[in-house]
């Protein structure tokens, strides 16, 4: 199993949700859900993992929590 980090571009409260691939370590996702009460953050971890094909708890959100940039960990098999 192999550490690996993924830079997130957050776009919350966007009318088109979606995942946009801007490198294999970098993407920018857009998810319905306000930047409010953690709403958005958990939208992007289940996009994340939903992408990833992994559980949404397979992922950590490392830095960026109130920040549009966010740093995710994860393991891949």
């Amino acid at each position: 199993m192999t550490l690996e980090r993924l830079t997130v571009h957050a776009k919350p409260g966007s009318r088109k949700p979606g995942v946009e691939k801007l490198s294999e370590r970098e993407w920018t996702v857009r998810v319905r859900e306000p930047a409010t009460e953690g709403k958005a953050n958990a939208a992007i971890l289940r996009a994340v993992a939903r992408e990833l094909g992994l559980p949404p708890s397979a992922l950590r959100l490392v830095r960026g929590e109130g920040a549009r940039t966010k740093l995710l960990e994860f393991e891949r098999t």
